[in-house]
């Protein structure tokens, strides 16, 4: 088959490679369609090998079942399907908890294995998965299917957390309009009563954003934070969703989060948000603020995803590629060219 695979740092190939075979508790999935990720990004930069052999990158994964592991109940070949990225254990008590996504068995670092960022990924024609991973989608169409194994599941899991904080005459700061951020923004129309403002240094995004329900859209500057304080009575916003994660990202959530409030840090730009132990007020975390990093989601935030899909209420915008132009997709990913999300098909 052909798989997409990182051979060496910062290089990826379109290579020939046998074809898996699932284990007696795994699918075989046949990829319809598979998603790109800034995450994505960030393991294409390390100045080392991920593994010894090339990576198959990959972790939002759209298809359909080829074959069925001996060991395997309740599942058939053709069924339609995208895979939760967080092959937790199941059996600790966080994943018994229904918190999959920071199993006990991933130690401290709490991430479990995820395809394409350590296993197989999904940018091949197909891949070998846990059968447990499996979650059912329907008739929706396997490139509009395929971002919300993370983009809207990371999305949901971040809203989910900060939902006593979006009450209805709340305001939710969404800081950035890309891949995940603009399904944020369908997701807080679709389960709260928040106003929403989005911020983006380009107006595409912004205009994005409208499309997807921001009630406001505000152009990233030295003033943003000053602009949120005027628009909330000088409190601050209820909640911030940090998108981007960089320097200047983490320390707007900080200056325009109201105490009490929830700041989430979700993009993984290495910000740092200059908090200190020091009295609150002015541009330091406000009394009662709560900063959490968001690590994608749980089994049951993608089920819910799937089902706000399903209903109509959120739909990611994507762009297709061809499996051959995987490089090229990511070359416009990371000059922030991509509209909504990337999905390559193979």
């Amino acid at each position: 088959m052909r798989a997409l695979q990182l051979t060496e740092p910062g290089r990826l190939e379109l290579r020939e490679v046998p074809a898996p075979e699932p284990g007696p508790t795994e699918l075989l999935i046949q990829v319809g369609a598979s998603g790109l990720c800034h995450s994505d990004l960030h393991v294409l930069h390390l100045p080392f090998k991920v593994r010894d052999e090339p990576l198959t990158l990959g972790h939002e994964i759209a298809g359909t079942i080829a074959a069925v592991g001996d060991q395997v109940a309740g599942r058939t070949t053709g069924e339609r399907g995208v895979v939760y990225l967080c092959w937790s254990c199941g059996v600790c008590p966080e994943c018994a908890s229904g918190n999959e996504n920071v199993c006990r068995a991933a130690g401290r670092v709490a991430m479990p294995p995820c395809p394409g960022l350590g296993p197989d990924g999904g940018m091949a024609e197909y891949v070998a998965v846990p059968a447990s991973s499996f979650v059912p989608i329907g008739d929706l169409d396997f490139v509009a299917a395929a971002p919300l194994a993370d983009a809207a599941l990371t999305s949901y899991h971040a809203i989910r957390g900060a939902h006593d904080q979006l009450y209805p005459g709340s305001t939710a700061v969404v800081i950035g309009a890309g891949g995940l951020g603009h399904v944020g923004i369908q997701i807080l129309r679709a389960l709260t009563a928040t106003r929403i403002v989005a911020v983006d240094t380009d107006p595409a995004k912004r205009e994005l954003a409208t499309e997807c329900g921001a009630h406001e859209t505000l152009a990233a500057g030295d003033d943003t934070a000053d602009r949120i304080l005027a628009m909330t009575g000088g409190r601050g916003a209820e909640a911030v969703f940090d998108f981007v994660g960089v320097d200047a990202t983490a320390q707007l959530s900080v200056r325009s989060v109201a105490p009490n409030g929830a700041y989430r840090m979700i993009g993984l730009g290495d910000g740092n948000p200059g908090i200190t132990a020091g009295p609150a007020g002015g541009p330091e975390l406000p009394w009662g603020a709560t900063v959490r990093k968001s690590y994608g989601g749980t089994k049951r935030d993608l089920i819910d995803s799937i089902a706000l899909a399903r209903a109509g209420r959120i739909s990611a915008r994507t762009e297709q590629f061809a499996l051959a132009d995987g490089a090229h997709a990511y070359a416009l990913l990371e000059q922030g060219r991509i509209r909504g999300r990337a999905v390559l098909v193979p």
